[in-house]
This record gives C-alpha cells, structure tokens and sequence, in this order.
C-alpha cells in the first residue's frame, strides 16, 4: 500500500475492504459540495463485466488522437493509486489528490463514506474544476447502485457482462443484467457491447425500451470480423446502408480485444453524432488510437522488472488481469493460438478466495503444461489443496506446485500469471 493509498483510507468512515452499493451517500456529500456531477463536460458511461477498462483505453487513444482534452475515472488501479483518475490528459499528481480527499474529508464531517465513493467524488470534483471536452467514467461495480451512476451521460457503453461479483450483484445472469443495465437513462444512446448470452441480449433490450433508450447493439448495429492483418466494422447507416471499413490490428493483444475495440469505435462515433460540431478526421483518428492505445495489465508482455528478470532464455512472461469466466475464454483463445503456434505454455495462477478458481482454470488447463498457484498479496486467497481437488474433479492431470513470488519456476516458452488484477508484476 502506498503513502497516497493509505491517505485516502484515513479520510474514509466505512471499512475500506467493505463494498456498500447504495446511492445516498454519495448523492448526500455531493450535494454539499454543490453538485460537481452536474457540472461536468459531457459523459461516456461504460458498465459491464469484462472490458469496460479496455473499451475506455480505446476510446481515450481515439479521442486524444482527435485531439480532445480526456477525462478519465477507472479503477482498480495496478501499481499507483493515481491511475484512477487522468485530468485532460495527465494522471492527477499526489498533491492535488491529497488536497482533494482533505477538502472532501472537511465537507463529509464524518458521515459513513467508503473508499470507492470517496475515490468517486474527488474525480467529480477535479472532473468539474479542469477544463476538458469529455469525461469517460468507469463504473466500479454493477451499475444501478454504482456510486459513478450519479450522472446522466452522453452515451452509455455496456461491455460483455457474465458472472463476478455473484454476493452483491445475483446469482443468474439476468440478476446481474439488470444491474448493468442500471446505467441506462431515457434519450441517452446506449452502446451494447457482444454478449455471448441471450437472457443478458433480452435483459438488456427490455430495459432500454423501458427507459426510452436508442439500444445500439453488436450483431445488429455493428459487428466485426478478423483478417490476418486487421479486422473489417461493420456498421448500419441510414436507410438500411450497410458500411464497411478495415481498420489495422489493435495495440493490445487478442481477439477479444477487436470487440474492446468496436465498442469503442461505435461509442465515439455515436458521441461523435450528437456533438454540434463532429469530430473531424474521426476515421484518421480510429486508426491512430488502434496503433497507440496502452492498457497495462491486460495481455501484456514483460519485459523489465525483478520477475522478468528471472527469465530463462528463449521464455517469455505475460500478465494478464483476468478473474472471472469470461476473461478466462477471451484468455483461453489466446493460449489455444499460443499452443497452435508451438508454444508450451507455464500458467501462474493466483486468485481471491471468493472467485470461481474451478470455471476459470477448467477453461485454461487444456492448454498448459503446468500450473504454478500462487498468494494473492493482502488477500485470502486459493490454496493448492483446494485447486488440486478442483483439477481433479474436472480431470484435468496438470503438474501444480505451490510457490513463493520470489522462487517462481519460470520455464522456457509462454510464463502465464494471472487469476487477479492485484498482483504487481509490471514493475
């Protein structure tokens, strides 16, 4: 934890491991801060299950490509706490931040407030006190009760939604749906991102024509397809016009990053639409995004830092963030193409207690040679006596080792880690 970190748990009332959806709070201590999420330059609201910070990545190298001044609000954040919030461009500095929190502290007067609501309200607070053209703002978790849900946004963004975070959001994924779809607001286009299932498509569809929202769905308003060398967007235009542009392969890595890329491509089009002066040379700017968009943390190779360092020659070590089902699949198709190619593949594996470690390692255990398990660092975390139980009942006769950060066996070929976005590997 770093000195900014534990700043902002000083200022904060309710446990900073607890997770309180509810709206009151937030709404309580941003009217007596006179309502900085009412002043803000215009909105784009993404929610969802996996992408939602790839998709913002994308729209933000497309924007200040275009040469817009960014906001951004994600979370969480890998190595420093400032990456939660960028103001036109730049991460916010220490000093600003801790300013902010204590100004917000005074204001609250010791009134519960959680760690995320108070992270929320300095970035609305900084958001409404600096100059930009737009704000693209995260949401932390669900949707409806969202402390980001304060805002009514220019364009809503709904990323591929599937099982996460089950105690707080629903069992089923209709339950969780209807969380995402919370973000939805009457007149205010809403970009729906693929989704694998039809109860969400349905879910989704209901709610946006409940609230009078113009739902602009993948599969129906736009789509894609993978060539060798880039991908084809498809979109409909008026009168039923069908148009096709090829854009180069993105900067990030996996076929699942081409969809990040399309939600992303859509939304600023759509927001492009509605703006009294469109964004010129829109599609210049598309392809300059593709070629410079940066997500750490998301299929990334490594290649400095005390772990990569350990590297055997002729190896190559990535991290990837995945912690739920569907980022397994997006990461098991890049393994299945890692192993086409003639790769022998080393998982890492490390993940909090409360995920679903058997779906996510069901998906990628056909495809490596070993399984390493690891401690998530300040969580509890998956034991190797309980993975090896959850291998076996799948069937799967992977070697597993229980190791320390400091005696990884990394091997030659592809060292896999992930199984959590808290684990400090890019350093």
């Amino acid at each position: 934890m770093n000195d900014l970190d534990q700043k902002l748990r000083d200022f904060i009332t309710l446990p900073s491991a607890a997770v309180n959806l509810g709206l009151e709070r937030i709404e309580r201590l941003l009217a007596a801060l006179g309502d900085p999420n009412l002043r803000l330059p215009p909105v784009i609201h993404v929610a969802g299950t996996n992408g939602k910070g790839s998709t913002a990545a994308f729209m933000r190298a497309i924007l200040e490509a275009a040469e817009l001044r960014v906001h951004v609000f994600t979370s969480p954040h890998l190595i420093h706490f400032n990456e939660r919030i960028r103001l036109a461009g730049e991460l916010v500095d220490d000093k600003t931040l801790i300013k902010t929190f204590a100004d917000i502290a005074a204001v609250n007067n010791g009134a519960p407030i959680t760690y995320f609501e108070m992270t929320a309200v300095a970035a609305f607070v900084l958001f409404a006190r600096v100059p930009a053209d737009v704000v693209l703002l995260e949401v932390g978790l669900g949707g409806r009760l969202d402390a980001t849900n304060v805002i009514t946004p220019a364009v809503s963004v709904i990323t591929r939604i599937s099982y996460d975070h089950t105690h707080l959001l629903g069992d089923t994924l209709e339950k969780i749906a209807v969380e995402k779809a919370g973000i939805m607001k009457p007149d205010v286009p809403c970009v729906m991102a693929y989704q694998a299932d039809e109860t969400v498509r349905a879910t989704l569809r209901a709610r946006a024509a409940a609230v009078g929202c113009d739902l602009i769905e993948y599969g129906k308003d736009f789509s894609t397809e993978e060539l060798v060398d880039g991908f084809i967007y498809k979109a409909e235009e008026q009168k039923g016009r069908r148009a096709e542009e090829k854009y180069p392969l993105p900067a990030l890595l996996g076929a699942h990053q081409i969809l990040n890329a399309a939600n992303a491509i859509t939304a600023v089009k759509v927001f492009s639409s509605h703006l009294p002066s469109p964004i010129s040379h829109l599609e210049e700017s598309i392809r300059t995004g593709l070629h410079t968009v940066k997500w750490p943390g998301r299929l990334q190779r490594i290649t400095t830092g005390p772990v990569a360092a350990m590297l055997p020659q002729g190896a190559e070590l990535w991290y990837d963030g995945a912690h739920n089902d569907s980022g397994a699949e997006a990461l098991a198709e890049q393994c299945r193409r890692w192993k086409a190619a003639g790769w022998e593949i080393h998982l890492f594996f490390a993940m909090q207690r409360h995920k679903d470690a058997a779906v996510f390692l069901a998906q990628l255990a056909p495809y490596v040679s070993s399984i390493t398990v690891l401690p998530v660092p300040d969580h509890e975390s998956w034991m190797i006596e309980d993975l090896t139980e959850i291998l076996s009942n799948y069937g799967l006769n992977k070697e597993i080792t229980a190791r320390e950060w400091c005696l990884l066996p990394l091997q030659c070929g592809i060292n896999l880690i992930t199984g959590s976005l808290y684990l400090n590997v890019l350093g």
